[in-house]
């Protein structure tokens, strides 16, 4: 089964996955002690992540060492800029819409 980043990301777990190797790598076991789930579990979540390119494994001895690959969530920033400058200038135009015209009521009294 083919995999893409989107359908990585939509699961909490595998966010928080990511979220816990961002800045560190770590091995299989570390990663699961901070869920409350099977390591089996935890490691079809690593299989998925590493299936749609977020999540390196890399062999140290015995140990299997997982990191993030950055570059795939380019993908999803790409997709989410393009709702942001979208709603960005919908919210920019309404504040000009309500300084312009919000003067123009007056109170009721």
């Amino acid at each position: 089964m083919r995999r893409d980043v989107f359908q990585a990301i939509s699961d909490p777990t595998r966010r928080e996955i990511i979220n816990l190797i961002a800045f560190q790598s770590l091995n299989l076991n570390a990663i699961a002690e901070n869920f409350d789930m099977s390591r089996p579990a935890i490691s079809q979540h690593i299989k998925i992540l590493t299936e749609c390119g977020l999540v390196s494994i890399k062999k140290e001895g015995r140990e299997r060492f997982c990191e993030v690959k950055f570059q795939k969530l380019k993908e999803v920033s790409k997709w989410i800029e393009q709702y942001s400058s979208f709603w960005n200038d919908k919210l920019d135009a309404l504040e000009i819409y309500l300084s312009t015209n919000t003067a123009k009521v007056e109170p009721k009294k």
